[in-house]
């Protein structure tokens, strides 16, 4: 069961779909795992939960 966690700012639902799809395909296509075995689990983080050099990117 290939698991593959992504983690990024907001996106629609269209791009999460197409992300889904083409991390599946590719995860097929190399590993010859079966499709349905395959999951994606995706984290949206807002930027007032993220740090970057000692400051909140809401904040620049």
């Amino acid at each position: 069961m290939p698991v593959i966690k992504l983690e990024v700012g907001k996106i629609s639902n269209e791009q999460k779909s197409q992300l889904v799809k083409e991390f599946t395909a590719t995860v097929v296509k190399v590993t010859k795992a079966a499709q349905q075995g395959v999951y994606v689990f995706i984290k949206e983080n807002e930027k007032e939960n993220i740090g970057i050099g000692g400051q909140l990117l809401s904040d620049k």
